[in-house]
């Protein structure tokens, strides 16, 4: 071999020895602050969201869980340190990102049908002005697609306003869905939801997040119907934050501090959590990570 290919050789070579870099978070806050009306609602957030992971946001009401879906959304700017979604600094990732805003009710005179409320969500921004003939028919066969993955193509053709909360709320998923993104920000998608209807849309995120590869980061209030499917939990209190595996955070020890008042977390026969002595009503929450009998 003459000294030219030993030198191609020899690239290759190191090429090869080098690791691959890991991929870049979905989210990341670095000792990130918040402030709205003058007053610091949460500061020295650090958080690594990695693609296909289910992450829920938790904590008393009034904590700044639905700010930290506006931070990501670029609705709100940090007030501190640094905050980038799928390596952009926040709003910039355009239709990467889908987001479903805190429930809105649709009143039940509306006649606007289900599959309209997904399309709002493919061409909503476009006032009106129709798309080519080729993109139409792209456009119709995403938006069946995606009302086939929510499991409402039975009633989609219906007005939105006859439709149960349930039902709303899946077509809801489905418009945030429709462009394909990367990232699904969810606030509070299951409030206003009886219990066979929050476990059902529960398993319906669960689903799109496993499934189609999404990255889901969903505020909630009730961890309850949600926990046995999470990967990770950012409970936030008293102006901090504590990340990581469920059973890490949500501890005795963590939930006193972060509430400034004592706090025991049991552990029930099955493999549960019992809260007990939170400034809120006591909640059972299922551990996906105990280990099963």
């Amino acid at each position: 071999m003459n000294f030219l290919g030993h030198v191609r050789e020899a690239a290759v070579a190191d090429r090869a020895s080098v690791a691959p870099e890991p991929p870049a978070a979905v989210v990341s806050l670095r000792d990130a602050a918040v402030r709205v009306g003058g007053r610091t609602l949460w500061s020295g957030v650090d958080l690594e969201v990695g693609a296909g992971e289910f992450v829920a946001v938790l904590g008393p009401n009034g904590v700044g869980k639905s700010t930290l879906v506006k931070v990501l959304l670029g609705m709100l700017p940090p007030a501190a340190g640094v905050v980038r979604v799928l390596g952009e600094r926040p709003g910039e990732a355009g239709e990467r990102v889908g987001y479903l805003p805190q429930r809105r009710s649709f009143d039940a005179s509306l006649r606007m049908r289900g599959v309209d409320i997904v399309r709002l969500g493919w061409d909503g921004d476009r006032w009106g002005i129709p798309l080519p003939g080729r993109q139409r028919k792209a456009a119709r066969d995403r938006i069946a697609e995606v009302i086939e993955l929510v499991g409402a193509s039975a009633y989609a053709h219906r007005p939105i306003g006859e439709l149960s909360g349930g039902e709303q709320q899946r077509l809801l998923i489905a418009q945030a869905l429709v462009r394909r993104p990367e990232l699904l920000l969810l606030d509070e998608p299951l409030d206003s939801l009886d219990l066979p209807n929050q476990a059902a849309v529960a398993a319906l995120v669960s689903q799109i997040c496993r499934d189609e590869g999404v990255t889901v980061v969903m505020v909630a209030h009730d961890v309850n119907p949600i926990l046995s499917r999470l990967d990770r939990v950012v409970y936030l209190a008293e102006g901090g934050a504590v990340a990581g595996e469920p059973e890490n955070v949500i501890t005795s020890e963590i939930l006193t501090r972060l509430y400034g008042t004592p706090v025991e977390v049991l552990r029930t026969s099955d493999g549960g959590l019992v809260v007990v002595g939170q400034p809120e009503a006591p909640a059972h929450h299922t551990d996906r990570h105990a280990v099963q009998p």
